[in-house]
C-alpha cells in the first residue's frame, strides 16, 4: 500500500511538469489522446497476455466508458488544455481541491465511508497548507480564469468518476479495467485533437517526444494503473491525500526546472500539507 501511494504521489506530481513542457510542441488533444491510447493498448495487451479476458458485459463497458470520460477526458484532458497557459505548479495547486471532493463524494453510495473526526482535522490542516501554496500566486490568476475553471472542473470530474468506479461492482481485472478506460478516453481525446486540426500544429521536438513518452509510460501505465488498484483497496479520504502531495511535488519541480515562482510560504504550505496527509493516513476508516 505504501509503495502504491509513493508511485502515485511522486509520478503524478511530476506529470504536471511533463505536460507543461510537452504541450508547447504537441497540442493538448493529441498529447493527451496519444498518451492514453498508447497506454490503454499497452495495459490491455499485457492483460491479455496474462490471461485476463476482455469484458463482455454491457455493464462493465458502461462503467469503463463513464470512468474513461470522467477521469481521462475531463480529469486529464482539461488539465492538459489549460496548461497551455497555466504554470504547472499553479495547475497542480488547483487540483489540490480534489482532496475535499474525494472525501465528500466518498461519503456517498453503497460503499460510502463516513469521515472520522481525525480525518476531518487532517483535511482541514491540509486545506490550510493549500492556501499557503496558492496565496503568493493569486494576484496573477485574473487573466487565466477560464483555464483555471477548467482545471477545477477536472478535479470534480476526476473525483466523481473515481467514487463511481469504487461503488460500481464489475468483475474485471484491474489491469484490463485500467487499460479499457484509458483506451476509451484516449480515442475520444485523439478524435477531439484531430477534429480541431491539431495534426498540422504538432512539432516533434525532443522535449515534446520525451514528455509524451514519460506521460505514457510513467504517468499512465504505471501511475494510473496503480491508482485504479488503490480505488478498491483504500478509503476515499486517503485517496484524497494524492491531491495534497502532488501539488507539493509539482511546485518544487516547476520552480527547479522551469523557474516557476516558489515563495517561502509555499515551502511552509508543503510541510503543513504533509502533516495533514499523515493525520488522514492514520485516521483508520476515515
Amino acid at each position: 500500500m505504501t509503495a502504491a501511494f509513493a508511485v502515485v504521489y511522486l509520478v503524478w506530481g511530476s506529470t504536471y511538469l511533463a505536460i507543461r513542457i510537452a504541450v508547447q510542441d504537441v497540442p493538448p488533444g493529441l498529447l493527451a489522446g496519444l498518451r492514453f491510447t498508447a497506454a490503454g493498448l499497452i495495459l490491455g495487451g499485457a492483460a491479455l497476455l496474462r490471461g485476463m479476458p476482455v469484458p463482455t458485459s454491457w455493464r462493465a463497458w458502461r462503467v469503463m466508458v463513464v470512468m474513461g470520460l470522467a477521469l481521462v477526458v475531463a480529469g486529464n484532458g482539461f488539465v492538459t488544455w489549460a496548461e497551455q497557459w497555466v504554470p504547472s505548479n499553479q495547475a497542480a495547486l488547483i487540483i489540490a481541491s480534489s482532496a475535499f471532493w474525494m472525501a465528500w463524494f466518498g461519503t456517498l453510495g453503497p460503499r460510502g465511508t463516513a469521515l472520522t473526526r481525525t480525518a476531518k482535522i487532517g483535511l482541514a490542516i491540509g486545506f490550510t497548507g493549500v492556501i499557503l501554496l496558492v496565496w503568493p500566486q493569486t494576484t496573477e490568476a485574473g487573466g487565466m480564469l477560464l483555464p483555471m475553471v477548467a482545471i477545477l472542473g477536472s478535479a470534480v470530474a476526476w473525483c466523481g468518476g473515481t467514487i463511481y468506479g469504487r461503488n460500481a461492482k464489475v468483475n474485471v481485472a484491474p489491469l484490463m479495467f485500467a487499460g479499457g478506460q484509458m483506451l476509451i478516453g484516449g480515442l475520444v481525446l485523439t478524435a477531439w485533437g484531430l477534429s480541431a486540426g491539431e495534426a498540422d500544429r504538432i512539432e516533434w521536438t525532443a522535449s515534446g517526444v520525451a514528455g509524451l513518452l514519460y506521460l505514457t509510460i510513467f504517468g499512465s501505465c504505471l501511475a494510473y494503473g496503480t491508482f485504479i488498484w488503490l480505488i478498491h483497496h483504500t478509503t476515499p479520504a486517503r485517496l484524497g491525500t494524492i491531491g495534497y502531495v502532488n501539488p507539493a511535488v509539482a511546485t518544487v519541480l516547476g520552480w527547479w526546472i522551469l523557474d516557476e515562482r516558489l515563495a517561502g510560504s509555499q515551502f511552509i504550505g508543503m510541510l503543513v500539507i504533509l502533516m495533514g496527509v499523515i493525520i488522514v493516513a492514520r485516521s483508520g476508516r476515515g
